[in-house]
């Protein structure tokens, strides 16, 4: 087994591999992940076996140590459909080595969670228990299978159906401007938080992935965003990355309206609809009343896992 650190040279190489990879997205392709470069200090490896590359590992360092990734929602080992169980043992086996001769202690692994794989991809999750990986965080997000959809609840019903009264439009929409204004105000009025991403870095990303970031709308009779909803579209699945709505929005149901159209007409063809996440403190709370919005419409729990190795 040959192990490179990455380089900006490999770049090509790279997103080639995760595009074609059984359970990598788009998140892990560089000009993603690099947008806050600034912020972690790149230490991202490959792996090869008889010069084909076979998976790859994004992180990055931080006070000794290892993380995959801080600056992305899930991590760990993307792999190719080439690679065997006992090709990943061997990855961890040289990975621990080599980051326990450089002085790391510690490996923080996040998990991709099994809805992202395109083939079965947990090859990872036994090497982590050979490690003797410790779970350290574990959060739940709200999924629907759609090709088994659950019946919405009585309170989403109605929300459609005064929706529908209030003649709303619901389409993509370019004004990421005005939804981020309306989204800004919603997290510092009921969190007092901001969005992950700045207006600014969305646009550059939506820019370098107009085919995966889209943003759906819904207009009220005077042509004005009410509420709208941002999402990430992978090759099997729509993940929900924000949701916000004005006053009037919530009032008249533009936001189940919106969730409505992208579960039934936009992407009934996906596999599966990924609402989010809905834990805060490292998934030690559960947040009852947005989970409650969200299985509302049938979706129900699928878990994003870290674990920690002590080296």
């Amino acid at each position: 087994m040959e192990i490179k650190l990455y380089k900006p040279e490999y770049k090509t190489e790279w997103d080639n591999f995760i595009r074609n990879s059984k359970n990598g997205t788009f998140l892990f392709c560089r000009d993603f992940m690099e947008y806050h470069s600034d912020r972690f200090n790149d230490h991202s490896f490959m792996f090869y076996i008889d010069n084909n590359l076979i998976a790859v590992m994004a992180g990055h360092l931080k006070e000794q140590i290892f993380y995959t990734h801080q600056g992305l929602t899930y991590g760990g080992l993307i792999m190719g459909d080439k690679i065997t169980t006992v090709d990943t043992l061997s990855i961890f086996e040289h990975i621990t080595i080599t980051l326990r001769q450089q002085g790391i202690k510690k490996i923080i692994y996040k998990t991709i969670p099994h809805i992202y794989h395109l083939s079965p991809a947990e090859e990872d999750l036994y090497a982590l228990f050979r490690n003797n990986a410790v779970l350290i965080e574990r959060n739940i997000s709200s999924t629907i299978l759609l090709s088994n959809k659950i019946e919405y609840s009585d309170s989403r019903k109605r929300g459609l159906k005064k929706a529908e009264k209030n003649n709303l439009r619901i389409g993509l929409s370019n004004d990421l401007r005005s939804f981020w204004k309306i989204l800004g105000d919603n997290l510092k009025g009921k969190y007092c938080t901001k969005p992950v991403h700045t207006l600014e870095e969305i646009s550059y990303l939506q820019s370098n992935f107009p085919q995966e970031i889209h943003l759906f709308s819904a207009l009220n009779t005077k042509n004005e965003i009410i509420a709208g909803c941002v999402i990430f579209e992978m090759k099997n699945l729509i993940h929900v990355q924000y949701t916000a709505g004005t006053e009037e929005g919530k009032d008249c149901g533009a936001i189940d309206l919106l969730i409505d159209y992208i579960i039934n007409v936009a992407y009934p063809h996906k596999t599966y609809f990924d609402y989010g996440i809905s834990t805060e403190n490292n998934g030690a709370y559960l947040n009852e009343n947005l989970i409650y919005q969200k299985e509302g419409f049938g979706a129900r729990g699928t878990v994003y896992d870290i674990y920690s190795i002590e080296l």
